[in-house]
């Protein structure tokens, strides 16, 4: 499977840059995993995990889709037991368009959060 690539075009002249997906899923999941009351992402990629298999394992938990007014990005996480949900999906929408906006440049469109889990060994 071939590695899709975003370009920005530059208007300088100065060339492009180009961006894989996996760095913007990258970006995604770090944001994610830094939101308190995030457990981890769907799929058991938790941030014991993170230090065990290393970053580029966040991309795996996050789809990103490229659209004409800007990227949407999904997300599938498990939060802490005891942490309201609604708060907790918010700061990662908040995060994730932080994050990427502030790396990349890049318009984020949309943030969907689906929540896959409660973590009830994760007390607040």
């Amino acid at each position: 499977m071939a590695e899709s690539i975003n370009e920005i075009e530059e208007e300088s002249g100065s060339g492009f840059i180009q961006i894989a997906d996996d760095v913007v899923s990258g970006i995604a999941g770090l944001a994610v995993m830094e939101v308190e009351g995030v457990s981890g992402l769907a799929g058991g990629i938790s941030k014991d995990a993170i230090t065990k298999l290393g970053k580029k394992n966040l991309a795996k938990g996050i789809r990103i889709d490229y659209g004409e007014n800007g990227l949407t990005v999904d997300t599938s996480i498990e939060v802490k037991f005891g942490y309201n949900i609604v708060e907790v999906s918010r700061a990662v929408q908040e995060k994730i368009r932080s994050n990427i906006v502030t790396m990349t440049g890049l318009t984020v469109k949309k943030v969907n959060v689906k929540i896959s889990g409660i973590d009830l060994g994760a007390k607040k």
